[in-house]
């Protein structure tokens, strides 16, 4: 590989973007996908919002998938879906299809403190309430990265990711 090859990633996922059609809203195709486990990391249901956030833990364990082959341009559609409330780590964790640990991107919440951290997320429960929601607001998220015509995101996305938690 020389330099001026494009760099491919791995994304650890864990939340909304388990759904395949809202990953392949973020890549603009389908994700090639791994399951894996992180350890030392706890998911997290967050009050008030539809999608989970991770923070370290010792004993904690996440199930999550590793899209794997990630561009540089989808990885920044990653950070921009993903916004300032996370921050985007190198961890490592392990697929579940053959046990090798294996160097990943993913993101974690900022305030490791925060109090409406609580319980456990249920992604099942989250697909049937809020998966169609999240693509819709996922493109326009995008599609506000490629062209802000001077508008804020919020002006051009609204409060869809709201919830009544």
């Amino acid at each position: 590989m020389t330099s001026s090859d494009p760099q491919s990633h791995n994304v650890f996922v864990y939340g909304s973007i388990l759904e395949p059609a809202v990953a392949a809203v973020i890549l603009d195709r389908t994700a090639d996908t791994v399951p894996a486990v992180l350890h030392g990391y706890h998911r997290y249901k967050l009050k008030g919002l539809p999608y989970p956030c991770i923070v370290s833990s010792d004993s904690g364990k996440v199930n999550g998938k590793v899209i794997t082959g990630v561009s540089d341009a989808e990885l920044n559609n990653f950070d921009v879906i993903e916004g300032n409330d996370y921050e985007r780590v190198t961890v490592e964790v392990v697929r579940m299809d053959n046990s090798e640990k294996v160097k990943v991107e993913t993101y974690v919440w900022v305030n490791k403190d925060d109090p409406r951290m609580y319980g456990e997320w249920d992604f099942e429960e989250w697909r049937v309430v809020h998966a169609e929601k999240f693509v819709e607001t996922f493109r326009k998220m995008l599609e506000w990265n490629k062209n802000p015509n001077g508008k804020s995101m919020e002006e051009a996305v609204g409060s869809l990711l709201s919830s009544g938690d």
